[in-house]
């Protein structure tokens, strides 16, 4: 078996004195192994795969060329360096096409060759990380799930990939609903600590007594109830990130602990005087505006500047409506799976309408309404009657104070789209007559329809 501090080197030549010539010159920094054939190499790798084999292009009456590509489909591979005394180009680019890492030409020299290894090794370990990293961001907790491609997201995702390998604490703002949790988890497959547990705790819904012993865990007896020792998500978190949202809603009492945490690493149980280690990275969030509740004295200034080193804002969705049309076709997919109704699209007139509302709760508001407008519908396409009506009926921006677009002392556009449905309805889609129960011109109401794109 290889020492395991060390790269292993399968040597593959049919001359008995290349073979040993090489091992000699190379054993000194590798685990270094000899085969006189195809047969010999298969059999060793098989017994201990290596990290690179160096195969001579002639073996007696085999092909080192088809050594190469019968090795790079083993399950675990080694880099393949071809070694031969007839050198040439063609030669060599045939070896690279199929699968060898370079090409050396008889006789050896062993400073090229070492140099050429190492570099190969280090190629294969960058390719490693690329990969490990290409996989953390494909996760659902990774960036793959933060979708939007407008500036102000952008700028997020350019921060979360910038802070995620560092050791530095971040605190997540924004209003509720922005997709805070996502980000956290995000920075945390990101980070080198993606490896280890993700451990999420929500404040606000614990009691103070509660939420201590929740973050630090207790000992037995430390108060009633407590019939056994039980480990904090501190603990659960360890060599992970422990994630602190709503942090805004903690008392002061916990405030200390937490700044103690950060600032020693260490802490103790509920009830108990054993000190342990936090080796934990702390990723806070909030919906309120600490820098505000530390001026009024809610929020301890020490705790918020620690939390703060590095802060990443979630936008609401209201300034984000150009990432709309991608966050609604990925909600379709996913609920259209999950309720069992291939659904593809929205209808125009429909989409116009959750582009024009303003989303009050974000993105989870978004996620909510796309889900019941796929349970209510019942053609192919989702319409403006399948979306929930706080977004079918919800009244626009007053943009205009032309008096024929008023009823009843009323701007039409406070609550046009319920006017204009409802009319429509009564007068069995008759325009002239809609635009007459409505106290307007079939002109204007014809051009409303058209801004609003409802084809109705």
């Amino acid at each position: 078996m290889a020492r395991s501090d060390s790269k292993t080197l399968l040597i593959v030549d049919d001359e008995k004195n290349t073979r040993d010539g090489l091992r000699d010159a190379l054993e000194d920094h590798f685990e270094v192994y000899v085969a006189a054939d195809t047969a010999g190499a298969l059999a060793a790798l098989e017994a201990d795969p290596a990290d690179v084999m160096i195969t001579d292009l002639r073996l007696a009456s085999e092909d080192g060329m088809d050594l190469i590509e019968t090795v790079l489909k083993l399950p675990r591979p080694p880099i393949c360096i071809m070694m031969t005394a007839y050198g040439s180009v063609d030669t060599a680019v045939q070896a690279m096409k199929r699968g060898a890492y370079d090409f050396v030409t008889k006789p050896v020299n062993i400073d090229r060759l070492e140099i050429l290894i190492q570099r190969a090794l280090r190629d294969r370990e960058t390719r490693k990380e690329n990969e490990d990293l290409r996989k953390q961001v494909g996760q659902r907790n990774g960036l793959e799930a933060m979708i939007g491609h407008s500036p102000v997201m952008t700028e997020v995702f350019e921060t979360i990939q910038q802070v995620a390998p560092s050791r530095a604490t971040v605190l997540i703002q924004g209003e509720t609903g922005t997709g805070k949790e996502l980000a956290a988890r995000a920075i945390h497959a990101l980070s080198t600590r993606a490896a280890k547990k993700f451990v999420p705790v929500h404040c606000k819904a614990f009691s103070s007594q509660l939420l201590e012993s929740e973050l630090f865990g207790h000992e037995r007896g430390a108060f009633t109830g407590a019939f056994e020792r039980r480990a904090g998500r501190f603990e659960q978190a360890a060599g992970g990130t422990l994630f602190l949202d709503e942090i805004g809603e903690i008392d002061e009492n916990t405030q200390v602990k937490i700044l103690r945490v950060l600032g020693e690493r260490t802490y103790e149980r509920v009830g108990g005087n054993q000190t342990l280690q936090a080796d934990v990275r702390l990723v806070a969030a909030t919906n309120k505006d600490l820098a505000s509740l530390v001026a009024e004295g809610k929020f301890r200034d020490d705790l918020y500047f620690r939390l703060n080193v590095v802060q990443v804002t979630m936008p609401p969705l209201r300034i984000r409506k150009e990432d709309l049309p991608l966050l609604v076709q990925a909600f379709l997919k996913e609920s259209s799976k999950e309720n069992g109704k291939p659904l593809r699209e929205f209808a125009a007139e429909a989409m116009a309408c959750i582009l024009d509302y303003d989303w009050p709760g974000n993105v989870r508001e978004l996620r909510g309404a796309v889900e019941h407008a796929v349970v209510m519908c019942s053609t192919s396409r989702i319409g403006v009657r399948d979306l929930p009506p706080s977004v079918r009926l919800a009244p626009s921006t007053p943009n205009s104070d032309d008096p024929a677009e008023i009823i009843d002392g009323l701007n039409l556009h406070q609550s046009e789209r319920t006017f204009i449905f409802r009319a429509l309805e009564e007068s069995g889609g008759n325009r002239t007559a809609a635009a007459q129960r409505l106290g307007i011109s079939r002109r204007t109401l014809h051009r409303r329809l058209k801004e609003l794109k409802l084809n109705i």
